[in-house]
Parts: structure tokens; C-alpha cells; sequence
């Protein structure tokens, strides 16, 4: 059953949703009330029977059952000879108690529904507080546990945070529409796609037939402006056009990560033009990204400069020159954390003017892992530029590569074992980490360029519970809300 269905189909207007009261067996017979004289006959029939049944005297389930027997039995004697219509007595027997076990579970899911709603301890709006931080399929189950729950998990604020890193399976175009107009007006963030696991296979990019976040343009935008984060993870193929025409109305947007698919240099220009409140912009491109042409190196440059929010930049897999890094460095004015890892064509020389321009550029990290043209010389020029007490914020610089370094020979002369000055670098700033890890060559360990670790460990943690029961929930755990 897809997650769709089980939030937006109606609910079914069926007889069985008339549930009887619930009456003790050792009970006397209740008062019968006045009967409408418009009533129907056999209405009033009916209830009299279930209702000498319910006040059917204590006694033991042995006597009970041999009295079903008997009964049965004479109801079968009495019958026709023939097999069909013995058979069609015996079917609508199991048909009423099968009708009379369904409204007693009924009620008794009521009656332990009213019972969590005295004993819930949380008020309302907090529990509508907690149920926000929960990705959208957990969101689902507990919505499916009791009354009290459901009417939490639909409000608005529930699906602030939409996360289906967890629902791979089940979302798809009508999914992620749904969810995003339940939150309305409360919608501030979104993630969706596979998230790559630090071990195993890389999963297959997730497809949706056609734009699946149109729903942010709707009504001028309005939902889209509401929107504060956006994580797409490992979604292709994705539509350049369809996914611009998105983020030109997402005007509020702080936090912005593309991971995994192939990522379009245009987007510089629509997010220099259309989201100037970037604070955390994070593009992880599967595949090489072609050359940054001028206009493209220019649109990036502008998105820098006039983005005076921006203080985390990652651009992994981007052909960005020399000229190009240390335009970004000059330009930012709170740019505290830069990732350009994978960059096939920095080889480190733009850290030298670095050194003397900004020596008090506020950037703290600076990521430049496997960067395959990246120079020894230059790494060890960057250590005795921190030395002389230039970077002057800087505290984390991480150049490990599983290809080793550039060593003078030239390109194909490589270095894995590289002498660094580390020791005189933590005498005279021992505030700095240098992290320069070269794994010996053949060697099996390798080094991740991207990902938020710490919320890729939550991902993680919750997909691994939600697969010990994912075959049965996928089908199961949604359906219960439907009595």
C-alpha cells in the first residue's frame, strides 16, 4: 500500500462502523429504550437478539459452545436436504460472528484509545512538537497506533520537516504532493532520495515520473517560500528547466544540498538571482561536472559575493581552477567552511595567495580530499604560511587522497608518504588539525569525499530499524488506521 493511499483515501461508510455498546455477559438486560415508530422491523429484531446475546448469563465456555453446537445443529436439521443451502446456512453463521468479533474489536480499540488519551502525559501542541522531528514514515506508524496519535500526526505542523530517506520505496510523485500539502503554510523542509551508506553498494539513483516538487510553485509559489531546507539525495535523472523553475520560489532557502546526481552549473545563476539567504549550499556531483565556462565561473563568483548569509560551500566533483577557489575565499565574507573535494584540476597553488590577501578570512575548514592534481609543494607551503600566522581562524584542512599526492617528478609521480613539518605545526598552532592520510598504494582503504556524518549515522540508524520490518509494515502497519 503506497503512503499516499493511506493519507488521502476516504474512509469507507460501511454498516460494521456502527459499533454496539459494550455490555458485561453477567450484566442483567438493559432498559430498552422507546422504539421510533419509524424504525425498521428487522432492525428492531436484530438488536433484540444481539442483545439477549450479550446479557447470555456466566458460564463456562465448555456449555457455551455445546449450546452453539446444539443449535447449530437443529438449524442444519431443519434445513433443506440440500447440500448448497446447508452450506450457505453454515457461511452466514461465520459471516455474523465475524461481524460480532469486528465491532467487539472495534470498541475495544475506542475504549484503549480514550484510555491513551487520559493517560498521555504531553499536551496536545507538544505532542505535535515531537511528532515534527520524526522522519514521515515513522510519522505514518504512529499515526496508525491509536485515535489520540492520528489526530496529532495530521496536523500541519506534523509535516514541517518532510524526511523520506526512509520511505524510498513508497514515495513517489503523489507521496511527496501529499506531504507537502499537509504541511502547507508549515512546511520548512524537505529531504528525499537514497542516502549512500558508508559500507555496501551504492544504491540506484531513485526516479519520479516527471517534476516532483511542482507542488512548491503552486499559487505563485507561495508553499515554496515557506520552504527553508531542501536535500535531494541521489535522485536522477532530474530536469534542469523543472528543477530551477523550483528554487526560483524558493526565496526563503538557508540550506540547499543536491548529493549524487548530476548537477547543473546553471543553478549558480538561478541561486545567485533567487536565493540570496543561502546560508549551507552542498552540490555532490556523482559524475565529473564538466568545465565551468566563464558564465557559469561568474554566476558562482556572484552567488559568493552576494550572499552575505553564505558560511558553508561544498562543491565536490566541479572542474573549479586555482583562479576560481581563491575567488570564492576573497569573496565571501562569512564563508566558514569550503569543501572542494574531488576538484580534478586545483593543484593548491591559489593557498599562496591566500596566505597574504586573507589572512583574516573568518574560513575555519577547508576540505580537499583526493584531489588528484593537488601538490606536495603546495601543502607544505600552506603548513609554513599557517606558521607564520596567516589563517588566522583556519583550524581543520584535511588534502588526504587515496592517489596520493603530486610530487615534483610530475603528475604521474606520486607520493604517499609526504614529510610534513607536523610537529612544528602543532608546537606553533596547536589550535589546527592537518589531516594528510595516503593510503599505500593496492591497498583497499579508501576516503569519503562528502556527507554530513552525523546525520548520515541517524539515517542510517533509522533504516536499519525500519528494515527488520519493512515487509511486514509496508503492507500491514498503514491498514490499521482504516477501522
Amino acid at each position: 500500500m503506497s503512503l499516499s493511499s493511506c493519507w488521502s483515501r476516504p474512509k469507507q461508510k460501511s454498516v460494521e462502523n456502527k459499533t454496539l455498546p459494550m455490555i458485561s455477559l453477567t450484566d442483567p438486560p438493559p432498559t430498552r429504550p422507546a422504539q421510533n415508530p419509524n424504525t425498521n422491523p428487522s432492525s428492531v429484531q436484530a438488536d433484540s437478539i444481539i442483545s439477549s446475546l450479550l446479557s447470555f448469563p456466566s458460564s463456562t465456555p465448555f456449555s457455551i459452545a455445546c449450546s452453539f453446537d446444539r443449535e447449530l445443529e437443529n438449524a442444519l436439521a431443519s434445513a433443506s436436504d440440500d447440500a448448497s443451502v446447508q452450506d450457505r446456512l453454515l457461511n452466514r453463521t461465520i459471516y455474523l460472528a465475524s461481524v460480532l468479533l469486528e465491532s467487539t474489536k472495534r470498541r475495544f480499540r475506542e475504549r484503549a484509545s480514550a484510555h491513551n488519551a487520559l493517560s498521555w502525559v504531553l499536551p496536545p501542541e507538544l505532542t505535535v512538537k515531537v511528532f515534527s522531528k520524526l522522519d514521515t514514515k515513522s510519522l505514518m506508524q504512529v499515526a496508525a497506533c491509536c485515535t489520540v496519535f492520528n489526530k496529532c500526526a495530521m496536523d500541519r505542523s506534523s509535516y514541517a520537516h518532510i524526511d523520506l530517506t526512509t520511505a524510498t520505496r513508497q514515495a513517489d510523485n503523489e507521496v511527496v504532493c501529499t506531504m507537502i500539502h499537509r504541511a502547507g503554510k508549515e512546511l520548512r523542509s524537505i529531504k528525499l532520495g537514497h542516502v549512500i551508506r558508508r559500507y555496501g553498494p551504492e544504491p540506484n539513483p531513485m526516479c519520479f515520473n516527471g517534476p516532483f516538487l511542482y507542488s512548491l510553485s503552486y499559487n505563485y509559489g507561495f508553499l515554496g517560500r515557506q520552504l527553508r531546507s531542501l536535500r535531494l539525495y541521489n535522485i536522477g535523472p532530474m530536469n534542469y528547466n523543472s528543477l530551477s523553475n523550483v528554487l526560483s520560489v524558493c526565496s526563503s532557502l538557508t540550506d540547499l544540498r543536491i548529493v549524487g546526481s548530476c548537477v547543473f552549473t546553471h543553478l549558480f545563476m538561478t541561486l545567485s538571482k533567487k536565493c540570496r539567504l543561502i546560508e549551507h549550499l552542498c552540490l555532490v556531483s556523482s559524475h565529473p561536472v564538466g568545465t565551468i565556462d566563464a558564465s557559469a565561473g561568474s554566476h558562482l563568483i556572484e552567488l559568493v559575493t552576494k550572499s552575505p548569509y553564505l558560511t558553508s560551500l561544498t562543491l565536490v566533483g566541479f572542474q573549479l581552477t586555482n583562479e576560481m577557489a581563491r575567488n570564492i575565499v576573497e569573496n565571501s565574507r562569512r564563508l566558514k567552511y569550503l569543501n572542494l573535494s574531488r576538484s580534478p584540476k586545483i593543484n593548491g597553488h591559489f593557498l599562496r595567495d591566500l596566505g597574504n590577501s586573507c589572512k583574516e578570512s573568518p574560513l575555519k575548514t577547508l576540505i580537499m580530499r583526493n584531489c588528484v592534481k593537488l601538490e606536495e609543494t603546495e601543502v607544505l607551503e600552506l603548513c609554513n604560511s599557517l606558521m607564520k600566522g596567516n589563517f588566522k581562524f583556519i583550524r581543520h584542512i584535511d588534502v588526504s587522497s587515496n592517489n596520493g599526492l603530486v610530487s615534483d617528478g610530475g603528475v604521474r609521480s606520486r607520493s604517499y608518504n609526504p614529510t610534513f613539518p607536523l610537529e612544528k605545526l602543532k608546537e606553533e598552532r596547536p589550535d589546527v588539525t592537518l589531516v594528510a592520510d595516503f593510503p599505500l598504494e593496492r591497498s583497499g582503504k579508501r576516503y569519503l569525499v562528502e556527507g554530513d556524518d552525523e546525520e548520515l549515522r541517524e539515517i542510517e540508524m533509522m533504516e536499519a530499524k525500519n528494515d527488520e520490518v519493512d515487509d511486514d509494515d509496508d503492507d500491514d502497519s498503514f491498514d490499521d488506521d482504516d477501522d
